[in-house]
């Protein structure tokens, strides 16, 4: 779906598979941000083609987070021009667990390798710049993605429309959660692209939405 003249968005919308939105931003370099699980890519795949674009049109594949059904199809691009990028802490968070027995979080770090690690601060992609915030939480190295040109926030699985990322998995952190969270409501944004469910727009509703996340769910972290 076409969100803005440079934002598109994949969104997931089944509901027996597990899998995120991707979110392309097109621009002198093409950005796609959370690829999602390699054996669900078809969705965006196809949307892609449907703007006339393959994976060699792609400059940059940003993860959220080290998560498989968000970063696991980074491998898709290995041999492409695409570079791909996380943040160090997820990194090292999945390369801790390579010689342990595997589990729903393992992934094959050699096929992910990032080219670079995202870190808090401003950074400029081809005349685009944007606030990367390591939001943790939901996992060690989960961040956020500011556009403020476009007041423009991608918040991985941070925070959803009247929810909020699960805590419960290893290296997840309820309090580092909250903290997060409450770090976004200073921005000002127009545009909220959560890792799952429905996008909200306006800042009034996206106000009430972190209102509503932090009435209803902050007492259970």
């Amino acid at each position: 779906m076409k969100i803005t003249d440079t934002v598109y968005g994949f969104i997931w919308r089944s509901t027996t598979a597990n899998n995120c939105n991707t979110y392309l931003i097109d621009g002198p370099t093409r950005i796609l941000i959370d690829p999602g699980h390699s054996s669900l890519f078809d969705h965006v795949h196809k949307g892609l083609n449907e703007l006339g674009l393959t994976l060699d049109d792609i400059g940059l594949v940003i993860g959220t987070h080290a998560h498989p059904d968000h970063i696991e199809a980074a491998e898709l691009f290995k041999e492409k021009p695409a570079l791909a990028t996380l943040h160090n802490k997820d990194w090292r968070f999945l390369k801790s667990m390579d010689n342990s027995p595997k589990t729903p979080l393992s992934l094959n770090t050699q096929s992910i390798a990032p080219a670079f690690f995202l870190k808090e601060g401003d950074v400029s992609i081809s005349g685009f710049d944007f606030l990367v915030l390591h939001t943790p939480g939901h996992s060690p190295g989960s961040v956020s993605i500011y556009w403020p040109d476009q007041k423009m926030l991608f918040t991985g699985d941070l925070v959803f429309k009247g929810g909020l990322g699960r805590t419960d998995l290893p290296g997840g952190n309820g309090t580092k959660l909250k903290e997060s969270i409450k770090r976004l409501t200073e921005l000002d944004v127009e545009w909220l692209l959560p890792g799952h469910g429905d996008i909200i727009s306006g800042s009034e509703e996206i106000k009430a939405n972190f209102e509503q996340v932090e009435q209803v769910w902050f007492n259970y972290l």
